[in-house]
């Protein structure tokens, strides 16, 4: 079986390489898109949707952003399983800095050039939430388009959804990005920042084994 892939806001899979799937499954992994100007969420989602073959079953898996992209694409094309990693399964999980985001539509009034990867605010905004110790930080976030990441960032602070029982939700217990006092994980990784993936690929990989039978 396919298991579809997406990973990070801005993140390419270089944070993802070091998990092991189980060998039995076929990993493909869904490249972001760049958004058309002015596009909807419900449009990119369908857009992202079209790479998945969904005339036989197959997985989901999203990290971050990637989580709640997955989740949306299930809404189309309905998958087996859905994991996220390091995301939210429905708005109300969201931090309150990303609810004070959308109250006070600070992503929409940035200027695109914040988002320039020239900009070294922009930089020290990404270390600070993702995981301020990790000097390799920068190396995950490859997708450096402006216009993505300032849409993607408003399409965070704006999502909407109601939770689905089904979706399998893994956490780290010191990620500041989506905190876990706001969910109820159905598995925690121990002492692992929002780059959890990464550095503790170990923990997860035995239980991607375990969920993907």
């Amino acid at each position: 079986m396919k298991i579809y892939v997406v990973s990070g806001l801005g993140a390419d899979f270089k944070v993802l390489e070091k998990l092991k799937f189980p060998p039995q499954h076929q990993v493909v992994f869904i490249d972001w898109l760049i958004p058309k100007k002015d596009e909807i969420f419900s449009a990119y989602i369908g857009r992202m949707a079209e790479k998945i073959d969904d005339k036989e079953p197959f997985y989901l898996l999203g990290y971050s952003f990637g989580g709640i992209v997955v989740q949306e694409i299930n809404a189309i094309k309905r998958a087996q399983k859905i994991v996220i990693l390091g995301s939210i399964k429905s708005d109300a999980e969201k931090s309150r800095l990303i609810k004070a985001g959308r109250l006070t539509r600070i992503p929409k009034i940035l200027p695109l050039a914040f988002f320039s990867d020239k900009t070294t605010a922009y930089y020290s905004v990404v270390r600070k939430f993702f995981d301020p110790k990790n000097p390799r930080i920068n190396s995950f976030f490859r997708v450096r388009d402006p216009y993505y990441l300032k849409w993607s960032m408003e399409r965070i602070t704006e999502w909407k959804f109601q939770e689905n029982p089904d979706v399998i939700q893994i956490l780290a217990d010191r990620d500041i990005v989506f905190p876990i006092k706001n969910s109820k994980p159905n598995y925690v990784i121990k002492d692992g920042s929002h780059l959890f993936p990464a550095t503790k690929h170990k923990e997860v990989s035995e239980l991607l084994h375990e969920i993907f039978v």
